[in-house]
């Protein structure tokens, strides 16, 4: 890519319209001191100095569309409750449309409550229902979702899955065929419980975890051979077009049936990978909805998942900061 075509892409991305469904998060960041041992018990007595929340989960994949400019709805079933306020509200305050959003009263809103001293994370509390749907939630979730999609035809849905719940396979099934007869790209980031529900999708992203819990897989060797392998044995069950494995910090690996690669990752002083992989589905959502190039997709998203292991906490891309990144180390005019 040259100098034109990487700013003629990052412009683009503006006329995008990229719909998220699947479980949403609120990241509570609580900061304080640690002085003394409690008389009470062996621990530390933390004396908080400020608190902050963040949306996190399909939430922060939301947040991340949004910053590299695109139009984003974010779709999921919240808690009625305070949490479930707040995260709306911080949705919405940064330009996400929640008209998606399904308040129920049989689940809270999940939480991550991390503690911090010293910019050291001292213990994380979960609050959280992560059961399935009940019936009398899902069906009006899928019908207001696909309703949606018909009327609006975004660009692209990303499914984005941390078995919550949200997610249940007739859920998925749904959505996805529907965007499949009407024409929406959909990109997957799965966790283990669904791993192989996300049939004909056009992204497949896991991490190696997640392939190795959801194949139930010995991975011994981490190679282009070994990873092509992998591609095939999913392309069995899930027929979709492109797996787009993260790999850590040996980067990331790319099948689109017709080539496949390994790109590095960059060096990077890491401060903190929470949060890397809504990135990473969120980049490589736009991209790959503009340009269908695998191959152009895995090298900006490895870029945008490396960035914001940058900084302390879950963060989202700055979109300036990536678009130079992407001159720096990809412009090969």
């Amino acid at each position: 890519m040259n100098k034109t075509e990487i700013e003629k892409l990052f412009s683009n991305m503006q006329k995008m319209h990229v719909v998220v469904v699947g479980d949403v998060m609120l990241d509570n960041y609580w900061w304080g001191e640690v002085e003394r041992i409690s008389p009470e018990a062996p621990v530390p007595v933390v004396a908080l100095k400020r608190r902050e929340s963040r949306l996190g989960g399909a939430a922060n994949v939301a947040l991340n569309c949004c910053a590299l400019g695109a139009k984003v709805t974010l779709a999921s079933v919240v808690g009625d409750d305070a949490d479930g306020r707040v995260l709306t509200e911080l949705a919405n305050n940064a330009g996400i449309d929640t008209d998606l959003l399904l308040f129920s009263k049989n689940r809270a809103t999940t939480t991550k409550t991390r503690v911090i001293c010293r910019n050291q994370q001292m213990m994380r509390l979960d609050d959280e229902v992560s059961d399935d749907l009940y019936v009398e939630e899902e069906h009006p979730f899928i019908d207001m979702v696909l309703r949606y999609l018909q009327r609006v035809k975004p660009d692209v849905l990303i499914f984005e899955d941390y078995n919550k719940g949200v997610l249940k396979e007739n859920v998925i099934n749904r959505i996805s065929e529907h965007c499949k007869e009407i024409g929406i790209v959909t990109t997957v980031d799965p966790k283990k419980k669904n791993f192989l529900a996300y049939k004909n999708v056009t992204i497949f992203k896991p991490n190696l975890k997640e392939v190795a819990e959801g194949l139930h897989l010995a991975l011994a060797e981490i190679n282009k051979t070994e990873l092509n392998k992998i591609h095939e044995k999913i392309k069995e069950t899930l027929d979709h077009t492109v797996t787009f494995i993260t790999l850590s910090e040996k980067g990331v690996f790319y099948n689109d049936g017709t080539g496949s690669g390994i790109y590095p990752s960059h060096i990077r002083n890491i401060a903190d990978v929470s949060g890397a992989g809504d990135t990473v589905i969120a980049t490589a959502s736009l991209v790959y909805a503009l340009t269908k190039d695998a191959a152009m997709m895995a090298e900006i998203s490895n870029i945008a998942g490396g960035l914001v292991c940058e900084e302390v906490g879950v963060v989202p891309i700055n979109k300036h900061l990536l678009e130079e990144e992407c001159k720096r180390l990809l412009n090969h005019s």
